[in-house]
């Protein structure tokens, strides 16, 4: 079992700044890739970062050049910085860890974290 715990959402105003943590605890070592996803009221959950093991990240278009995804490996923390955000950006966010033991996959879900961005 993996636990995911999310830290560091809040309130801010359009084109500031928020870092987001996701603490990564349990049976970590087969963790393959992490990454955050969001869900804004009304819409589907949508892909926003992802960092594998050997450090490759991905973005979603929306949020390239303006977040950063990066891992702290000593600390099993993966970050999501955001910078110059947007009303648009609002949502809940969800740190994911994809887990790979033996043949087996697993996905697992932290609890969320809201941000919000006013205009």
């Amino acid at each position: 079992q993996v636990q995911l715990v999310e830290s560091g959402g809040g309130l801010v105003q359009a084109g500031g700044s928020l870092r987001l943590s996701c603490a990564a605890s349990g049976s970590i070592s087969s963790i393959n890739a992490m990454g955050w996803y969001r869900q804004a009221p009304g819409k589907r959950r949508e892909l926003v970062a992802t960092i594998t093991s050997g450090g490759s990240t991905n973005y979603a278009d929306s949020v390239k050049v303006r977040f950063t995804i990066s891992r702290d490996n000593a600390k099993n923390t993966v970050y999501l910085q955001m910078n110059s955000l947007k009303p648009e950006d609002t949502a809940v966010y969800y740190c994911h860890a994809a887990v790979v033991s033996g043949i087996y996959g697993y996905d697992y879900w932290g609890q969320g974290t809201q941000v919000t961005v006013s205009s």
